[in-house]
């Protein structure tokens, strides 16, 4: 391309006719820099580099966040805030329920949330979250997608939210510290009492700490049964005396060793392992969960050029794998799966077998908001 071409395709860019990737894909990034530096001195200085790699207008100095623990690549944040100029601050939540009562309370200050599956109807209910305008977030490709991990992102025939990556919800311990080795939550309760007794951890988090005593009594994940509801808390209220803590953020104590059990999201057990590998997930064989988190933009959001941006840099396959790399967490999207390693695709933890995902269930929005799952949740935490 010469150099009179790149000047028109560079202002068809700035003008909006075509997209950044367009721009790139035409130009090639090594001789934009370099012609843009002739061209248009001090574009490429500082923070204004973000016109040169990746954003398509002045987003702003700053993107507010909540998210989950252990979640995010710490090199796509920083790759992101070089690109843009565009700062992460970063929220990091324990449970939907904290989630929610926050965005609810207002102030939050946030611009993107990531909420799990079942919580999008209530969001939306609530009026808390808009509707995606998808052209802002061409990275997203839904055909890349199973329709399971996506179809709860759309309410009413309009998408509010987008694939971030999928996982389940099962049990680490350490091989190496605990003799006894649980394949299901009544296994894993029982232990919690006897061999891991004072190192053992439950998810601060009503939805998998209710959900995962009732499937020890072979009861529905998502049950608001009353009867069945008492049975599991007099389950967790027997169970607590014995716990090291009710924390759903288990890697610190994991690691030190202060617990040798825990309840574990994919991520956190697939980080364990890489890092110590006599930590080991299992999956109750009585069923559990299994769940799809989502990039939502809250209607109160200050920064939502920013928001757009920030969605479509993760969901760029390429910054998506160093997600996947970092995190653990299966994305969901073909196109990273076609660049992860070998060994990451076959990793049980990350992708367990069909006949261990079929007896889970997604977690039932009503869960969400129900007085009596709330209330037991604050009995256990209070005993």
């Amino acid at each position: 391309m010469d150099q009179k071409t790149f000047i028109k395709t560079m202002r068809s860019w700035q003008n909006g006719s075509i997209t950044r990737r367009d721009f790139l894909g035409r130009t090639g990034l090594g001789i934009a820099a370099a012609v843009v530096a002739t061209n248009m001195p001090g574009l490429l200085a500082g923070s204004s580099s973000a016109s040169a790699l990746g954003a398509e207008k002045n987003i702003g100095d700053r993107l507010g966040l909540a998210t989950w623990p252990n979640y995010h690549s710490q090199e796509n944040l920083d790759n992101f805030a070089k690109t843009t100029g565009a700062r992460v601050s970063m929220s990091v939540f324990g449970s939907n329920e904290e989630m929610l009562a926050k965005l609810q309370a207002g102030g939050s200050g946030w611009d993107v949330l990531v909420p799990t599956n079942y919580t999008i109807s209530t969001y939306v209910k609530l009026g808390l979250i808009e509707p995606l305008d998808l052209a802002r977030i061409p990275n997203f490709d839904p055909s890349a997608f199973q329709e399971k991990f996506m179809a709860q992102g759309t309410v009413d025939g309009k998408v509010y939210a987008v694939p971030k990556n999928w996982g389940t919800t099962g049990m680490a311990y350490d091989s190496a510290k605990l003799k006894a080795k649980p394949t299901s939550w009544k296994e894993f309760w029982a232990i919690a009492k006897d061999q891991a007794d004072g190192r053992t951890m439950v998810h601060d988090y009503q939805l998998t700490a209710i959900g995962n005593a009732l499937k020890s009594f072979g009861y529905s994940f998502n049950s608001l049964d009353p009867k069945e509801l008492a049975d599991a808390e007099k389950l967790l209220i027997e169970v607590k005396p014995h716990l090291f803590a009710i924390n759903s953020d288990i890697q610190p104590s994991m690691r030190s060793g202060d617990a040798i059990m825990a309840m574990s999201w994919t991520g956190d057990a697939s980080q364990l392992h890489r890092d110590i590998p006599s930590m080991v997930y299992a999956l109750g064989k009585e069923g559990g969960e299994l769940w799809s988190d989502f990039f939502a933009i809250p209607k109160s959001a200050e920064h939502k050029d920013a928001a757009y941006a920030f969605i479509n840099y993760l969901l760029d396959p390429q910054h998506n794998k160093l997600e996947v790399l970092s995190h653990g967490y299966p994305s969901g999207d073909k196109r990273v799966d076609a660049l992860l390693p070998t060994a990451m695709l076959n990793d049980p933890i990350m992708y367990p077998a069909a006949e261990q995902l079929s007896p889970l269930e997604f977690g039932a929005a009503a869960t969400l908001t129900s007085p009596l799952r709330a209330e037991l949740m604050a009995r256990f935490k209070s005993a």
